[in-house]
């Protein structure tokens, strides 16, 4: 395998602005290089979402690498050491938007196939890419619609390695074998408007709010079990009153979130919640969203091969997780029985100067490239 294969594809992607949920034309840049391969790409628009559906073969296993090409916005320019989207070098680091989350994966995707074809051109089994430009976006218009194709088509996967950034510390120390569910109300709670100096003739809602917004964070869900950490509560806006500083607020509004274990469910998390607001009395709304529901992918070969092939080359044992917050792992489990989520570090995604190892690049591509070996042998 040629050493700077990955990267210099890497940096081709980098180069590609693509915040979600454009593209930048990094679909057609691998599209055209599969095909070379011997590829069958199809792509899958579906709204302003670019998806690439790339498929070696007709027979079964299908051992499928699944990925976004889409980025997160990059925060404000002046505070990046170098232009985001100008993939720059500086000691024995890759840097720009999409480094380690997660162009770099792909990029070691398509060098591992390339590899593993030039070897065995004629393999058993078939290879398979699913990327998509709407991961860091809603995810309405991605993977769950790529998915839904293939259902139609009674297309299914064997394998899946998903290249996001699980790694904590060093690369192949964390791989996820499954996800926590996602679960998020936006509450209003409702009171009466008034002066500050005459309250009997008001109801302020922050007042009756706060009690049980104290409960609700000091509440345990459940205790998590052997495969996914106890369900968590967390609020992350609350907004109210009319900015002035006289005026008790009519309304007070909260988002929150859960992230939560096979231990509990949408309608259990739900009824608990609604419970302790009926207890404190207060008069309220909820509008919510389910972003994802837990899964646990059976622990068989994928995850037994995985284990043992990342420790050879990173003298790591890796543990399997299902920490961390959602991915469109979520989506493919629904055809796939097998799905291990194996990238870059983590620590730098999501931030200025967002960066991956290069010596991290070349290992990741070998070690999708033994996976390979190792599932279409």
């Amino acid at each position: 395998m040629p050493e700077a294969g990955a990267l210099q594809l890497a940096q081709e992607l980098i180069a590609r602005s693509s915040i979600t949920p454009q593209d930048g034309g990094c679909q057609e840049l691998i599209a055209a290089r599969l095909a070379r391969q011997g590829f069958r790409c199809e792509s899958m628009p579906f709204g302003e979402v670019a998806n690439l559906w790339a498929r070696r073969g007709t027979a079964h296993p299908v051992v499928c690498f699944a990925g976004h090409t889409d980025v997160v916005p990059t925060g404000p320019l002046s505070e990046w050491r170098s232009d985001p989207f100008v993939p720059t070098i500086r000691e024995g680091r890759l840097y720009g938007r999409g480094a380690a989350d997660m162009k770099s994966s792909i990029a070691a995707f398509v060098v591992a196939a390339e590899a593993f074809i030039a070897d065995r051109p004629a393999h058993s089994g078939s290879i398979a890419l699913l990327l998509t430009s709407d991961e860091e976006g809603p995810a309405v218009d991605g993977t769950v619609r790529v998915v839904e194709k293939l259902k139609q088509r009674n297309e299914t996967i064997d394998y899946c390695i998903v290249g996001e950034p699980t790694s904590v510390d060093v690369l192949g120390d964390v791989l996820k074998n499954g996800r926590r569910g996602s679960l998020s109300g936006k509450l209003i709670a409702r009171g009466i408007q008034g002066h500050v100096a005459y309250p009997h003739l008001a109801r302020n809602p922050v007042h009756q709010l706060a009690p049980a917004l104290a409960e609700l964070a000091g509440t345990q869900w459940d205790r998590g079990n052997e495969d996914f950490p106890p369900t968590t509560w967390q609020i992350s806006n609350i907004h109210g009153g009319t900015g002035a500083a006289n005026v008790i607020p009519g309304s007070v509004e909260v988002d929150f979130n859960f992230r939560f274990s096979t231990e509990s469910t949408e309608a259990s998390l739900k009824a608990r919640l609604e419970a302790v607001l009926e207890k404190h009395g207060l008069v309220y709304s909820i509008s919510w969203t389910l972003g994802a529901r837990p899964f646990l992918s059976g622990r068989g070969r994928l995850a037994e091969i995985a284990v043992p092939i990342a420790k050879a080359h990173t003298g790591r044992t890796a543990e399997l997780s299902t920490a961390g917050g959602t991915s469109d792992a979520r989506f493919i489990i629904d055809i796939c029985p097998e799905v291990l989520e194996l990238g870059p570090v983590n620590a730098s995604i999501h931030k200025l100067d967002e960066h991956i190892g290069l010596d991290d690049l070349e290992r990741l591509s070998r070690i999708y490239l033994d996976l390979l070996r190792a599932l279409l042998p």
